[in-house]
């Protein structure tokens, strides 16, 4: 376990959501992710992704929802989890990157379409689970 998952005195333990290794192997095999969702609704990297494409096709509003639902989705599984609303959700463990690009996701459509109080509870949240994050996120864009 590498040092920054060790036990937090502190605080929460950080939360690790459990590998999917059907859905990896179907992207890295070259699977679209709205073929897949159909039959992975739950993944939140999946609703991620599709959020990513509409944001990159201009289809704000289709970002916006396909987020909306990967980040319920996420929320669901962290509390499948163990997570009890707070506490870290470490970038460095690649199963919660769908959740946490579906936060990003969520906060850039909310500012897009210029909902007031969203995009700073999203940023709050994004840092509370991992300030490294939205760095990491920002330079995958």
């Amino acid at each position: 376990m590498s040092d920054s998952f060790r036990k937090n005195l502190l605080g929460p333990e950080p939360t690790l959501l459990p590998e999917q290794p059907e859905i990896d192997s179907a992207l890295d095999g070259g699977a679209e992710a709205l073929d897949l969702v159909e039959q992975h609704p739950t993944s939140s990297l999946l609703w991620a992704i599709l959020a990513d494409e509409a944001w990159a096709e201009g289809r704000t509003i289709d970002s916006y929802a396909y987020a909306r639902v990967g980040y319920h989705r996420g929320l669901d599984a962290l509390r499948r989890s163990g997570w009890r609303g707070t506490g870290p959700i470490p970038w460095e463990h690649v199963p919660n990157r769908g959740f946490l690009r579906a936060l990003y996701a969520l906060g850039r459509a909310a500012s897009a379409i210029g909902e007031p109080e969203e995009p700073e509870r999203i940023a709050a949240f994004l840092a509370d689970s991992d300030p490294t994050a939205k760095a990491a996120l920002d330079a995958e864009k």
